[in-house]
């Protein structure tokens, strides 16, 4: 198999191209996604390519841009509509979770609302509280949304084509720390699963849980941790809602212990979701107590040190679970 170095911007960016080439009613819309090439970067080129009916820059109104997108989707298209972070999306939070997650059950089964909405989430590069916040939780709260994480550049490059064909809505995380960091993936690399968590790596000492931001950390943790003796295994959740538990309590089943890793703060977060799952369903297989790595529980600090204390890091992963096996 030949594998290829991309950037996770151009991972998304082909993801996207990929999903406009194969189906002409799919189309672009949000703030700045074609003349400036969006906020990232991330559709530079497109609107050359495809056109302004297909590359829609919109006004800056949330509420007004995401309503078309539903209306858009209930007429038979299939929009992706770009927040440029996930704080803009408090400004269209009517639109999602009165409208779009709740048309389907209101309208007895008849309506259905196929729009991917794309959000830049958590942390970036000394962007402040503003535009860095890690709210997957909030969505991952709401019946009738998909709720899905891209925590890789593969994911970055075909969760989307997948999720355009799901007959609700989806909210597609990408992260705006990982857009300039390269990895290998297949040159032919394409649409991904989007119902199954994922092992990243396997061990046997103890189950490391996370997602988003979280993926490459605890990875990073994982091979630091193995040179130390400890075999950790990664589970990249991927999907926050419905949520894949079998394959985590699977994985706690076999190791007997837990870590759950995530940027988001620690109050009400999926740390919290999947903590409930495992004592409700697999609770007698655990040898020690859950532990749980989050946001520190303030506005994310613009200054970089700040920035970077404010959500877990690798080696507070590793520290954690060198404390946790006793060492």
């Amino acid at each position: 198999m030949e594998m290829v170095k991309m950037t996770y911007r151009e991972a998304l960016k082909q993801g996207i191209r990929e999903a406009l080439l194969n189906d002409e009613r799919v189309f672009l819309m949000g703030e700045d996604v074609g003349h400036y090439g969006g906020a990232f970067a991330v559709s530079k080129g497109l609107l050359q390519e495809f056109g302004a009916e297909r590359i829609m820059d919109v006004p800056l109104s949330e509420s007004g841009f995401v309503g078309a997108g539903i209306g858009a989707a209930m007429a038979g298209m299939k929009p992706i509509v770009e927040v440029m972070t996930v704080n803009f999306s408090l400004l269209a939070m009517d639109q999602i979770i009165n409208n779009a997650a709740t048309l389907l059950h209101m309208s007895g089964g008849q309506l259905n609302v196929p729009l991917v909405i794309r959000m830049g989430c958590g942390i970036g590069r000394q962007l402040a509280a503003q535009h860095s916040h890690s709210w997957e939780p909030y969505f991952a709260h709401v019946p009738g949304l998909v709720v899905l994480s891209a925590g890789t550049h593969e994911d970055a490059r075909g969760m989307l084509l997948t999720a355009l064909k799901s007959p609700d809505p989806v909210i597609l995380f990408e992260y705006t720390f990982m857009l300039n960091m390269e990895k290998e993936i297949a040159s032919d690399a394409g649409a991904m699963d989007i119902t199954k968590a994922k092992v990243r790596r396997d061990g046997k000492d103890i189950t490391l849980i996370t997602y988003g931001n979280g993926v490459y950390k605890s990875l990073e943790a994982a091979e630091e941790l193995s040179s130390q003796g400890i075999e950790v295994e990664v589970i990249d959740l991927r999907i926050l809602r419905p949520m894949d538990e079998e394959t985590f309590l699977a994985s706690v089943a076999k190791t007997h212990r837990a870590l759950v890793v995530e940027d988001a703060w620690r109050s009400g977060g999926m740390a919290a979701e999947v903590f409930s799952r495992i004592i409700e369903k697999v609770f007698f297989e655990l040898d020690a107590p859950l532990q749980r790595l989050c946001g520190v529980e303030v506005p994310i600090p613009y200054p970089r040190h700040l920035e970077e204390a404010s959500v877990p890091q690798s080696q507070d992963i590793v520290s954690t679970i060198r404390k946790m096996m006793g060492l």
